[in-house]
This record gives structure tokens, sequence and C-alpha cells, in this order.
């Protein structure tokens, strides 16, 4: 089973990372080139623990959903989302934040299990896994550049 671990340093304060990191307005906004949308559950907003949502985006020339739940949370220092309904037969996504100082390090923990036996270990080598950790990375990208800027001020501040 494919086991993805990224480390992203952000300068901005473990609650604002914590509360982006949930933000289902800023996943949509870091996954347009993919027209990512949110159909179903929790469609907007910061998702809790114990809430849903399906996503709908075009991955691998098909267009695929994805439904996801938050089955962990302690605020400000993890939570978890794990699939219920998708292509994978397992995926489980955790996500963990330290404050170090003036940064935050978020670490994903991205689990996953493709379909198809040995065809489908053998497409996670050859490509599954790297297209899954260019996704992360530009997630996280997104994070950062939003954290460190203002643009996180209309996702968490408003009403």
């Amino acid at each position: 089973m494919p086991t993805i671990r990224l480390s992203t340093s952000i300068n901005a304060p473990v609650e604002r990372v914590f509360n982006l990191a949930r933000s289902i307005n800023l996943h949509t906004a870091s996954m347009q080139h993919t027209k990512e949308l949110a159909i179903a559950g929790k469609t907007s907003g910061l998702i809790e623990e114990g809430e849903s949502v399906t996503w709908q985006a075009k991955h691998l020339f098909k267009t695929r959903t994805l439904t996801t739940k938050i089955t962990a949370m302690a605020p400000y220092r993890f939570f978890t989302d794990e699939m219920t309904e998708g292509d994978f037969i397992m995926m489980k996504h955790e996500h963990h934040f330290i404050q170090q100082g003036n940064h935050t390090l978020m670490t994903d923990v991205f689990t996953f299990q493709s379909p198809y036996g040995i065809l489908g270990k053998a497409v996670n080598g050859l490509f599954l896994t790297g297209y899954m950790t260019r996704l992360l990375n530009k997630r996280n990208s997104v994070i950062k550049t939003t954290a460190e800027g203002t643009g996180w001020q209309k996702l968490l501040l408003q009403p």
C-alpha cells in the first residue's frame, strides 16, 4: 500500500493553517486544473469531524467522484479524512500541524490502495503515486501562499 509523506513549512500561525487545510473553498481553488467541485455533503466553509464531502473532478481522462469523511480531529494538531466511496479500495489522508516559532509545519500522510491487484500495484509504482504527490504538493502550495498572504482573510473571516 503506497504512503506519501510531505512536509511544508508555512510562515503563519497553526490555527490559520489548520483551518485553511479544512476549507472546502480553498481546496476547490487549489484543484481548478482538475475542475474539482464539492457536489454533496459539506460543499463550502470549514469541514468538521463527522462531516462528509463528495468531490467530482477530472482525473486521468475521466470524470470521477470521491466521498470522504472527517473521521478524527484534534483542533490545531491534526485531522484525518478517509474515503467512504470512490475508485480506491482504501484512502486515508492524515493532516498534522506543529507550531514552530512563527512557522507551522504541516505534514501530510496519504495512504491508498488501488484496485486491480498486481496491475494496480504496477500502476501505483509507475504513475499513480507520482500523480497523487503532485496533487498534494499543488494543494499545499496554495495553502502556503494563502496563509502567508492576505487571501486567508476572506476564507476564514467571513460570517
